[in-house]
């Protein structure tokens, strides 16, 4: 009788193992399906950032002095820094995310068809922010060029 209680035991046990073992690399596999996942959404909401603020910054050029627009934002989490114009916010054409995911650092960047330029780096929390866009004859801090100037409203 008390063979019999082992027996059974011991191959309960052989079973739950069988299936854990079976059951553990599913889960590996769907939480780093989910990882990735997070990873590209937070790339797709940068680009939705990044175009919404150029679309306005064009409309805003295309006014000229003095249009001002304030635009609200979702900065999605994983952005480490914004630049506006080029990677070291001089006058240009681009506005450019850097985004940390798994892969490594990625740049998201939207064109502009106006010159734009501007500090917004300082925003890298997640979260809706309120940005500033305004149409100057000469950009502020720059060579002295029309430009659409890019900051946080504080």
């Amino acid at each position: 009788m008390n063979r019999t209680k082992s027996q059974a035991s011991f191959e309960l046990l052989i079973t739950l193992a069988l299936g854990l073992s079976i059951l553990l690399p599913i889960v590996a596999y769907a939480f780093l399906q989910i990882a990735n996942s997070s990873s590209s959404l937070a790339s797709v909401e940068a680009q939705q950032a990044a175009s919404k603020l150029s679309t306005v910054a064009t409309l805003v050029g295309s006014e000229g002095p003095p249009s001002r627009q304030v635009v609200q934002v979702q900065i999605p989490p994983g952005v480490e820094n914004i630049y506006v114009g080029t990677e070291n916010n001089s006058i240009g054409h681009e506005i450019i995310f850097t985004v940390r995911s798994p892969n490594g650092l990625s740049y998201i960047t939207s064109y502009t068809s106006v010159n734009v330029s501007g500090n917004i780096g300082g925003i890298s929390l997640p979260g809706t922010y309120l940005i500033n866009e305004t149409s100057f004859n000469t950009c502020p801090f720059q060579v002295p060029v029309p430009c659409v100037y890019i900051t946080p409203v504080t």
